[in-house]
């Protein structure tokens, strides 16, 4: 049987290579035909003649010479298509995607506004509303909220877009206020500071409706006087703090910077298992509501970037308005292409049983409920040039009710007009989005990829069955392979897995101290590890890693992985865990290697058990660790 995903890759071998060069060329031809047509009636600037000249050559020459000095270079690159690489969030790129993307470039379209991009943008907004349809957001313009979104450079510009939105809402009804209109607002700060997303929405259109009502709460709002004028006005928005697990990433604290808000009010909520610990959520969101210090945001995460942990978003929503309101982001720029496998291609949410047919252990109860309450988070940041395998850079943004771009958007005579309609507002995403110029190629990679293979669980979500069932594999082969290097070393996954990445943390028999335990996975690392004076092929694997702060781990865990690995964690002479990072998303990782291996993730065990018992071999220092 053909595998199903063979055709939409260039492949670990170039096994699509025909395909790709014939359309790759086709497609450059048809854009050369397009310039020659465009008026066939003017004489080429540059001549037939010209391009006989020794000048004209030695041009030429310079520029074939740089190049091959330049790919003879990049063959020092990363193999992230191969799957004998397992680390970073890189993979393999879907061809249909890569080849939109390399044509469209020679386009050269500007996303900013439809004036310079009218291919593109459209793409663009359509990407959005197949990402929006995904995630389960509403997208019929005739009822409220309907969703609407656009691509980023990143999903760090992603967040930081989320969190501008988030002031830009939360304080509006303080400046409807200073501006005096008969709105009839309560003169109670706090009391203002809590109104729900919805509420702030409503009264926006108000102000719309009445005659120079935008204009007046313009001048009193905050993107106008400054943060610090306002403060002085509202002294509580000076206490405003965004509250995110201690797995959030680290874009979280540059935006709290960005924005004036301070890296002091990012209020760190205690993790369990790498996750949100919910109930310390409750207890600070109630504390702060009794000290009557405002609640910004709560940043949940659906695929922390170390660990690929969900954390359980059905919870969080559950804590809105108990007793405080607040702005919910969800960070998904990893995990934000998995909702594929949850829905039909109606965009119906899948129960639980269906999507677990295909698995062993994916996806628990929690994720399901986790995955179902995107629909109900105010904003999400979603990484296409991760788990939607498009080239870097390309993130997007997406918002639950459109109607919050209304707040913070920017006009420009010379590059935006005015707007035909209301709907027209939303066609034009350089005014209401963070980045103005934008590449319209990462929108023609996107929408090509979702073209040709729909996100939904009978398309694209077959891509992400592949990477879970990897990380089954791996995590079903860990006793095996724990029993195996027991003479040598103790074995642990620190936290269970929740989609398609795994950790694990290694400590020499014998050894008590962390330090060292941290000492030899390093080792155990240096092995895998990209350097730039080797040629790529002197590595068997390529991995990652990461250190898990101690602090971000609760009682239960410091004592389940001091029991594993057999250290001293209660009096431990180091801050973190050192371990192995492996992601999964290579669609060739359970394919055969060779006669003598199964697939790639039985060979990368075996790399693994023989690496470990060469560098604890006598005369490496670790046979016999001496004990704390």
């Amino acid at each position: 049987m053909a595998d199903e995903l063979a055709p939409y890759f260039l492949g670990p071998y170039g096994e699509n290579n025909d395909f790709f060069e014939k359309t790759l060329l086709e497609l450059v031809r048809d854009h050369v035909f397009w310039r020659r047509n465009f008026h066939p009636e003017d004489t080429p600037p540059i001549s037939t003649r010209e391009q006989h000249t020794a000048d004209f050559l030695d041009g030429t020459a310079k520029m074939r010479q740089e190049l091959h000095l330049l790919t003879a270079q990049l063959k020092r690159s990363v193999p992230f298509f191969h799957p004998r690489y397992l680390g970073h969030m890189v993979s393999d790129l879907l061809m249909p995607g890569l080849i939109a993307q390399l044509v469209t470039t020679l386009y050269n379209p500007n996303n900013i506004v439809e004036e310079s991009a009218p291919v593109t943008v459209q793409l663009e907004l359509e990407v959005g509303r197949q990402l929006a349809r995904m995630l389960g957001y509403s997208l019929d313009v005739k009822q409220r909220p309907c969703a609407l979104g656009h691509l980023t450079s990143g999903g760090t510009v992603a967040n930081d877009e989320g969190l501008w939105l988030a002031r830009a809402t939360k304080l509006y009804p303080l400046a409807v206020r200073d501006a005096r209109l008969d709105l009839r607002l309560s003169t109670d700060d706090w009391e203002l500071l809590n109104w729900s997303t919805a509420q702030i929405l409503e009264l926006a259109e108000q102000v719309e409706a009445l005659p120079g009502g935008v204009a007046a709460v313009k001048a009193t709002r905050v993107e106008t006087v400054g943060l610090g004028r306002f403060c002085a006005k509202h002294p509580l928005v000076a206490e405003l703090a965004v509250l995110a697990p201690g797995t959030a990433h680290y874009s979280w604290q540059k935006a709290m910077k960005l924005l004036g808000l301070g890296a002091e009010q990012l209020v760190e909520v205690p993790t369990a298992q790498a996750r949100i610990d919910v109930p310390s959520l409750q207890a600070l969101l109630e504390r702060r509501a009794a000290e009557q210090k405002p609640v910004l945001a709560v940043i949940g995460v659906y695929g922390t970037t170390e660990f690929g942990t969900l954390d359980p978003l059905h919870e969080i929503v559950a804590l809105r308005g108990k007793p405080l309101e607040f702005w919910l982001h969800v960070d998904a720029a990893w995990g934000g292409y998995l909702p594929s496998l949850f829905r039909d291609a109606s965009g119906a949410l899948l129960p639980r049983e269906s999507v677990a047919a295909g698995f062993k252990h994916f996806p628990s109860e929690r994720v399901h409920q986790s995955t179902a309450a995107l629909a109900q988070a105010d904003s999400v940041t979603v990484d296409p040039h991760k788990l939607g395998f498009v080239p870097f850079g390309a993130g997007a943004f997406l918002a639950r009710d459109r109607r919050v771009f209304d707040l913070v958007q920017q006009e420009a005579s010379y590059v935006f007009g005015a707007s035909a309609s209301p709907e027209d507002r939303y066609r034009k995403p350089g005014r209401f989005s963070l980045e103005g110029s934008r590449p319209g190629a990462a929108a023609a990679a996107c929408y090509v990829n979702h073209r040709v293979l729909p996100l939904d669980a009978a398309h694209f979500g077959r891509l992400m069955a592949r990477s879970v069932r990897a990380c089954e594999a791996l995590y079903d082969r860990l006793p095996s392979l724990t029993a195996e290097l027991a003479p040598q070393v103790r074995v642990c996954v620190p936290f269970e897995p929740d989609c398609n990445l795994v950790c694990l943390a290694f400590n020499p028999k014998g050894n008590r101290s962390l330090a060292a335990a941290n000492a030899f996975t390093r080792e155990v690392f240096a092995d895998m590890t990209v350097r730039g004076d080797l040629p790529v092929q002197l590595r068997d694997f390529y991995g990652s890693n990461t250190t898990v702060t101690l602090a971000h781990l609760g009682a239960a865990e410091l004592k389940r992985l001091g029991s594993e690995l057999e250290l001293d964690l209660e009096h431990p002479d180091a801050d973190g865990l050192f371990m192995l990072r492996h992601t999964l998303m290579n669609p060739w990782l359970l394919s055969p290697v060779n006669a003598d291996e199964a697939n790639y993730i039985e060979a990368y065990c075996h790399y693994i058990v023989d690496l470990v018992k060469a560098l604890s071999s006598p005369g490496r220092g670790h046979a016999a660790p001496a004990g704390r």
